[in-house]
């Protein structure tokens, strides 16, 4: 279990607590604790399964706390927070996720109408009754409105890297049982969609129907939904992901592979190919119509091939022109992740980050980057410790000292530098020219209108110093739309401009949105692929970046950190 899953166990419990009125002191230890792990550069899980470490050894960890923690890694959840599960419904935690209330505000709903799930909820707005509750009126209605019609867009969904994470975790534990030969995920994981809302993995092998039995019995599930001969379904995890597990014979595995990666639209479209040619294709292989005779289904490739098409990339497989470059030969050489030669968007403790400028290119160098980017924020946030012009000048100062004395990779000096309303850079440009890389983000207003929001991207682009767009459209995946702008109109003009857009590859992120890529891509743009990592290991998630890319058709040519460091020197010189 990731530090992030047991940090959010720990919230959650301590928020339900809050609403029943418990004691302070306890509350406040398992928020505490919640952030001590939140932040902790271990992976905690891993310190508590060694008889040789004691969790108590991480500053803020009591023996309190270290026994909760234990329960969490035996079994995912603890006893403090099943008795408040009995106390309050599971739909309680959904009331959590509603923006503009808290426990203390929850309580009250709780005690005044009985408001247990996010149903009661809307209708106590709908009746304009919270307006009656202490601190509360028709505009927080609203809100809560608002953000009850948001969670219910994304209720059911997961991020991505949620979904690799269970999908390895399950293949690690099927494939030592024995006895297999392939452990695959298929649906939304394989496509790399950026949300998924369930997870299928396909088990080939002489002991395929041991994953069933495994994953039936596994201490994580919550309920098995279906079990038969060939499949298992279940609800996987506190979070009650749906997990499909298939076992297949080795000879249809590819047909089933390429069955359920899907997406439907592409299946349908590949499939009436098929019959065109004489062929039905399905789940068991692909078979002649008259005779009904099998000729491919042991890899996909050689069912695409019979078709005559050339092998399509699972992230291509929307019904978007793929298989018509598949059958024309061409199909994007798409970028890999042995492409990159840097990352370009990181943060440090001198704002919001958790480690310093060496621990952060130690950590780059080790993933075999022969540069960076150290790109602190700028003095409009406030919270985060944000640089001002001494400080980044500062900064540009001690970042070639630094590079002076030896690293194990080329720094370059940069800055996230807010982009204010009026579209104007939070940084005067005297002090934005003493950096090597000026990255330009929204981070405040994101609700303006529409005309009003692409104005201000467009000033931001007339900056001599902005390189490129970070995170452009704002969004957070499951938390929050993307503002709306005039994106071509944009896009045209960082073109002319020479300005990248960002894929940030934060998999709360992903922003820029694969789509978007592929747009900006026909427009003449190119593009960076950064992490925005805030500790080392974040800087693993610059595999998502990678899929987003792949999926909006990106080769490694469309991408500037894919470049050698010289080359890319003389790009951000010109």
């Amino acid at each position: 279990m990731e530090n992030k899953e047991i940090a959010r166990l720990l919230y959650e419990t301590a928020d339900l607590m809050e609403v029943a009125g418990d004691d302070a002191f306890r509350i406040r230890s398992y928020r505490n604790g919640a952030a001590v792990i939140a932040g902790y550069p271990e992976r905690v899980a891993d310190i508590v399964c060694n008889p040789e470490r004691k969790v108590t050894e991480i500053p803020g960890i009591g023996k309190g706390l270290a026994f909760v923690l234990g329960e969490i890694c035996l079994r995912g959840s603890f006893d403090r927070r099943d008795e408040m599960l009995k106390k309050y419904p599971a739909s309680a935690l959904e009331l959590l996720k509603i923006q503009g209330l808290g426990p203390k505000s929850i309580a009250l709903l709780y005690e005044h109408h009985g408001v247990k799930s996010v149903d009661d909820l809307e209708r106590v707005c709908r009746e304009h009754k919270l307006r009656d509750l202490p601190r509360m009126g028709a505009k927080l209605e609203e809100k809560v409105l608002r953000s009850i019609e948001a969670y219910r867009k994304s209720a059911g969904r997961f991020l991505l890297s949620f979904g690799r994470r269970v999908a390895d975790e399950l293949a690690t534990e099927f494939l030592a049982l024995g006895g297999m030969e392939r452990v695959e995920p298929a649906g939304s994981l394989r496509r790399g969609r950026e949300t998924l809302g369930d997870l299928d993995l396909l088990v080939t092998g002489p002991n395929a129907t041991a994953a069933l039995s495994h994953i039936v019995s596994h201490y994580k599930t919550q309920e098995v939904l279906g079990q038969g001969e060939n499949k298992a379904s279940v609800s996987f995890g506190v979070e009650r992901l749906q997990v499909d597990v298939r076992a297949l014979p080795h000879e249809s595995f590819g047909a089933a592979l390429q069955y359920f990666t899907g997406s439907k639209e592409h299946n349908v479209a590949l499939r009436t190919a098929a019959i065109k040619q004489g062929y039905t294709l399905n789940e068991y292989g692909l078979f002649t119509l008259e005779g009904n005779r099998r000729v491919a289904g042991e890899t996909e490739e050689e069912i695409y091939q019979r078709l005559g098409y050339a092998w399509i990339p699972p992230e291509l497989r929307e019904n978007s022109g793929e298989l018509e470059a598949a059958l024309d030969g061409t199909l994007p050489n798409l970028i890999e992740a042995r492409d990159l030669h840097g990352d370009l968007h990181m943060h440090t403790v001198a704002t919001d980050g958790k480690a310093t400028i060496r621990e952060m290119a130690e950590a780059a160098a080790a993933l075999g980057y022969e540069y960076i980017a150290i790109t602190d924020h700028s003095k409009a946030l406030a919270m985060a410790n944000g640089l001002d012009e001494q400080r980044v000048v500062e900064f540009a100062r001690e970042v070639r000292e630094l590079n002076r004395q030896g690293l194990p990779l080329r720094v370059f000096s940069g800055i996230e530098c807010d982009i204010l309303r009026d579209g104007s850079m939070d940084l005067a440009e005297d002090a934005l020219a003493e950096l090597d890389l000026v990255i330009g983000s929204i981070h405040s207003h994101m609700t303006l209108e529409p005309a009003e929001m692409t104005d201000r991207l467009l000033r931001a682009l007339e900056s001599p110093s902005l390189r490129i767009l970070g995170h452009a459209t704002g969004r957070r995946l499951l938390e929050r739309d993307s503002y709306s702008f005039d994106f071509e109109r944009v896009a045209r003009e960082a073109a002319r401009r020479n300005v990248f857009f960002e894929i940030n590859a934060s998999p709360e992120r992903l922003d820029l949105p694969s789509h978007l890529v592929r747009s900006a891509k026909r427009l003449g743009c190119r593009f960076t692929i950064s992490t925005d990592a805030h500790r080392p290991a974040h800087l693993n998630n610059i595999r998502y970046g990678i899929t987003t890319a792949r999926r909006g058709w990106l080769t490694a040519n469309d991408v500037v950190n894919t470049l050698p460091l010289l080359n890319f020197i003389d790009l951000i010189k010109t």
